[in-house]
Order: structure tokens, then C-alpha cells, then sequence
């Protein structure tokens, strides 16, 4: 192998170290643990070398929010393709997105809620982020209804999925309610 190729797939294995760490450590104890100092001593390099990779906590944020966009789209399209019929397919897309909200609560920090440095809804928006849109348009394009445009609709759906998200994990929410909120949802606003 020659030496100039070994050299990136090492920085990129450097890379992918350095977002697993700063993603382990921000789902234990949060965004605020996660420090270029901190991370540094976790992967065992200096932080110079870190900052060859992110110029800072925002570049790092913003890599841990690209990972979660496209594990996000994979779980929309798995939930959403195991189904049959347009009310299945966006109850299975509800369920999936919150399941992942929960799940993964400094992933979606890092996605929705802090400044990684990322665009979104222009042409700049890195390519992660528009397939996890895409995921969502694909089912729910098909029930956005006469008149309405379906990225429209989408936008508004994901709005409605995003406040329940972070009204549960705010606990504003009563917990046991979580399921008949999900029918309501697809009930009255995708009105199927």
C-alpha cells in the first residue's frame, strides 16, 4: 500500500475516532462534557493533532450531526419500507423518528438543537441533511393532499414530530401518552 494512501485512511480512521468519542461522551454526560482538551485526552493524541481534523467543538458537532442525519434517513426508510398502505407507512415514520429522538438525545442535539456550523434548506445544505428530508418527503409526500406542496407538508409534519420530541425529553409531556399523540398526528394532520 502506498504511503500517501495509508496516511488517509489513518486520518480518516483519526476522524471517525474523534466524532465516536465526542458522541459517547456527549450521550453520557452531555454537549457541555465534550471539550477539545477532554476529547484529546480520551483518543490518546494532542490537540493539535484534533485540530488538524476540526478547527473546533462546532466542526465536531456539526460531523456528529451528518452521522445522525444519515442514520436517521436509514431508519425512516427501514421502518418505512416494512409496511404496507400510506397510514401505516407515516405511523411507522412517526414512531421511527421519535424512537431515534429518544434514543440517541445528544445526536439529535447535535442535529436540531446546537450550531454545528451546518446549512439547511439551501443549496449549501451538506448532502446528509437533504437525504434525511428525502426520507421523510418519501412517505409523506404521498399524503401532504389536494393543494398542499408536499415538501410544504413535510416541513410541517417534522415540526409537529420535532415539538413532541422535545416536549417529551423536556418532560412537558405526560409519558403514557405517547402512542395516542403519534395516531392523532397521522389522524388529523396527515388526515388519514
Amino acid at each position: 500500500m502506498p504511503v500517501q494512501e495509508r496516511k488517509q485512511r489513518e486520518r480518516a480512521d483519526r476522524e471517525r475516532l474523534i466524532v465516536a468519542t465526542a458522541r459517547e461522551l456527549a450521550e453520557q454526560q452531555g454537549w457541555d462534557a465534550v471539550t477539545t482538551r477532554r476529547l484529546a485526552e480520551r483518543i490518546e493524541y494532542s490537540q493539535p493533532v484534533l485540530y488538524s481534523h476540526f478547527r473546533g467543538k462546532r466542526e465536531i458537532i456539526g460531523a456528529v450531526a451528518l452521522e445522525g442525519a444519515a442514520e436517521l434517513a436509514a431508519e425512516l426508510r427501514a421502518a418505512t419500507s416494512a409496511t404496507d398502505g400510506p397510514r401505516a407507512r407515516v405511523t411507522a415514520l412517526a414512531r421511527a423518528y421519535l424512537d431515534f429522538a429518544e434514543r440517541n438525545p445528544a445526536v439529535y442535539d447535535a442535529m436540531f438543537r446546537l450550531d454545528g456550523g451546518l446549512t439547511f434548506a439551501t443549496e449549501d445544505t451538506p448532502e446528509p441533511l437533504k437525504d434525511a428530508f428525502a426520507a421523510l418527503l418519501e412517505s409523506l409526500g404521498e399524503v401532504a393532499g389536494d393543494g398542499a406542496h408536499p415538501a410544504l407538508f413535510t416541513e410541517v409534519f417534522w415540526a409537529a414530530l420535532h415539538g413532541l420530541a422535545a416536549l417529551t425529553r423536556a418532560g412537558r409531556l405526560p409519558p403514557g401518552d405517547a402512542e395516542r399523540r403519534v395516531e392523532l398526528l397521522v389522524d388529523r394532520l396527515a388526515l388519514l
